[in-house]
């Protein structure tokens, strides 16, 4: 029967989101994605349509993310390993090198509501607390909608004992701390994201501040060090944040949010800093996830250079 190319292609981009769930990295998951598809071409003659093409495929994309993850630690977030620190530690701190951390994935801002809620940073990051079974269970039962026969099926095991892993999935992520829950961007978040591009890029910290959830917060990997309180995040921007200064925001998309790619000044250019993913609730600004790590920005479609004179803005209409 076999399966062919095209067929293959054409499930790219879904399952570009299903290893990025199960991996937590952009990157890991566009490689996951190739060696994929280079093992079901190799055996793609072989495919007797004993199940679907789409559950075959899927079966290879699941054994290669297992494959990935017997091999290193989980992938975290800085709030996942410890309190949240004072502005002044921040202060001469270095990145762990040795923690694999959560990336943001680019979004398509026209993605339905319900596919954006299951990318957001916080499910993202929990599902990363899951053994791999029980993860790879609540991504093809909670979010594709797979029927529990299929799932059993793909994993090789008992319609009940899919079941069970579900259920214990499930308890987990609910025994986690959430976050605001991805949504269209209505009028008023438009006018705040603008007002934040606009304090931030002047480097008005009073006025970025009051944009604030009193209790928003920040972090920035590969710093393990987190914020918690507008307050505090005030501090940082006024004291070891102070290098942002002069900084341009350019907007993007990321785990159905908006996101920028903020770019410091570096006299007549600026130059990739950080991808800044940003959570809105009630109004206000309730999450600042920056990673530091230019090599998001061509995974963004983001320049690697913005120069000197240019100023972003973001459009609230």
């Amino acid at each position: 029967m076999g399966v062919g190319v095209d067929e293959l292609e054409s499930m790219r981009a879904e399952l570009v989101g299903y290893c990025y769930r199960m991996l937590g990295s952009v990157f890991e998951a566009d490689d996951a994605v190739q060696e994929t598809m280079v093992r079901a071409w190799k055996r793609a003659e072989r495919f007797e349509g004993r199940s679907s093409a789409r559950a075959w495929v899927y079966r290879i994309a699941t054994n290669v993310c297992v494959d990935l993850l017997r091999e290193r630690r989980r992938r975290a977030v800085p709030m996942d390993l410890g309190p949240a620190s004072p502005a002044a530690a921040v202060v001469g701190a270095s990145g762990s090198a040795d923690q694999p951390w959560l990336t943001p994935l680019p979004t398509d801002p026209g993605d339905v509501v319900a596919a954006r809620d299951t990318v957001r940073l916080a499910f993202v990051a929990a599902l990363q607390h899951l053994p791999v079974r029980q993860r790879a269970v609540l991504i093809l039962r909670d979010v594709l909608s797979w029927p529990a026969a299929d799932t059993a099926g793909l994993l090789g095991v008992t319609v009940g004992a899919a079941n069970a892993m579900l259920l214990r999935a499930r308890a987990t992520l609910a025994a986690r701390p959430g976050a605001a829950r991805a949504r269209t961007l209505t009028e008023q978040d438009r006018w705040l994201l603008s007002r934040y591009v606009d304090a931030f890029q002047r480097y008005d910290i009073d006025a970025l501040v009051g944009l604030l959830h009193e209790d928003a917060v920040q972090q920035m990997p590969p710093f393990t060090q987190w914020l918690r309180g507008a307050a505090e995040i005030g501090r940082f921007f006024r004291g070891p944040g102070a290098g942002c200064e002069g900084s341009v925001l350019v907007p993007t998309h990321a785990n159905g949010v908006a996101a920028f790619g903020q770019y410091r000044n570096h006299g007549d250019r600026h130059l990739p800093w950080s991808l800044q993913v940003v959570e809105i609730d009630g109004g206000r600004i309730v999450g600042l996830h920056c990673f530091l790590d230019p090599d998001l920005f061509p995974v963004f479609g983001l320049p690697t250079v913005y120069f000197a004179g240019a100023r972003s803005s973001y459009r609230h209409g």
